[in-house]
């Protein structure tokens, strides 16, 4: 990989700006998957992808003290992304080998949060990330969220509104099939505009800070 850049600034988007920003769009749906049924190709098509987006969501909490199991894992590959609804799958043993599979590389956000819920439902060792929080202050993006790196990078604003939505309803929205597989589907987008050079953060209109 080629060595980043190094820049004596920052770049960070405030919150003001990023509502600003048009609304992304993503429509391309997702498969869904709480059963063995169809859980087989899905597995089978991720482990020959050339890289996996990775996120998981779980039920919100409006009550103090208490919290639910991370519901839902999203993986996408570039062409195709899949909801697995862990709280009727379950922690299955072939999603459990794609993500401790190193020679597989995923991209995600905060990955130790979504490793400590899926640690709660199981006994898992992941290999093969690349955590994005962390990537891209290698080219000088000081934020963490994938909303403010996306818009960072895109000019385009991703909506938050399904995130406090139920994730163990019966059957899911879909609205929240459209954000959820995005906000995989992002993580591809992102990783592959910087790879690729596509990036140039002393372009960027949102450098802040000057080191």
């Amino acid at each position: 990989m080629e060595k980043a850049p190094t820049h004596n600034f920052q770049i960070s988007i405030s919150k003001e700006e990023l509502s600003r920003l048009p609304l992304a769009s993503y429509n391309n749906g997702a498969q869904v998957i709480e059963s063995e049924d169809g859980l087989g190709e899905a597995i089978d098509h991720l482990s020959q992808a050339r890289i996996i987006g990775f996120d998981t969501e779980t039920r919100p909490s409006f009550r103090k003290g208490t919290t639910y199991n991370v519901a839902l894992l999203q993986l996408a590959s570039p062409e195709r992304a899949y909801l697995f609804r862990l709280n009727k799958l379950g922690a299955h043993p072939r999603l459990l080998e794609l993500l401790e599979n190193p020679a597989l590389l995923k991209v995600g956000v905060s990955l130790h949060d979504d490793f400590h819920s899926l640690g709660r439902i199981c006994d898992i060792k992941p290999q093969g990330f690349i955590d994005l929080q962390q990537y891209v202050k290698r080219y000088s993006i000081a934020d963490n969220s994938l909303a403010r790196i996306y818009g960072i990078l895109f000019g385009q604003r991703i909506s938050k509104g399904q995130r406090l939505t139920n994730w163990e309803a019966d059957k899911l929205t879909s609205a929240q099939i459209n954000y959820a597989a995005f906000d995989a589907v992002a993580c591809i987008q992102i990783y592959d505009y910087i790879t690729r050079g596509a990036f140039r953060p002393e372009d960027s209109q949102y450098i802040k800070e000057v080191i």
